[in-house]
């Protein structure tokens, strides 16, 4: 296990916004705000670990839609991270890592990679079903992950909320 109370650890997290503001996009052709479970429960993780939802929408699975509203947010001065529920299968329908391909200017391979370890540990070998992927948009972090609650509970606290403000300042430097 990692020791995150090094000093070096200590003094990224410092260095690092308290509060980051979040556009939360769900991609679904099926969800609404009402039946939309996981991106419910991702914005209440970011706000109660003290991050701003400025935006949340639902989107269908259309590359061009998902890939123009990441483009949209990505130019928002008062949104420093957007994260994505949904998309990341491998059904005809989901498409959300080939939207993001073309728009993002750095990717985040490490990402999707622990994400597939710690489902791995979760629910086995279904776990590379999951193409879960990570990157920068300009200076805007970019994070998707499936749409279950478990897998946004999964991606949300052992990864985005540990490293989501010290992502953020290392892309604005």
């Amino acid at each position: 296990m990692p020791d995150y109370s090094s000093p070096t650890v200590k003094l990224h997290r410092q260095q690092s916004p308290e509060s980051v503001a979040c556009a939360v996009i769900t991609v679904s052709d099926t969800r609404t705000l009402e039946t939309d479970r996981g991106g419910a429960m991702l914005v209440e993780l970011l706000t109660g670990a003290g991050h701003e939802v400025i935006a949340r929408q639902i989107l269908p699975d259309d590359p061009q839609l998902l890939a123009a509203a990441v483009r949209q947010f990505s130019v928002d001065e008062n949104i420093d991270a957007i994260l994505l529920t949904g998309g990341t299968g491998i059904s005809p329908r989901d498409q959300t890592p080939e939207a993001l391909a073309g728009v993002f200017t750095k990717e985040l391979p490490g990402y999707g990679e622990l994400l597939r370890v710690l489902s791995y540990e979760e629910i086995g070998p279904a776990a590379m079903l999951s193409r879960a992927t990570g990157g920068l948009v300009d200076q805007t972090v970019v994070l998707t992950m499936p749409g279950s609650t478990a897998a946004v509970r999964l991606a949300t606290e052992k990864l985005i909320l540990p490293e989501l403000a010290h992502l953020v300042r290392e892309a604005t430097k």
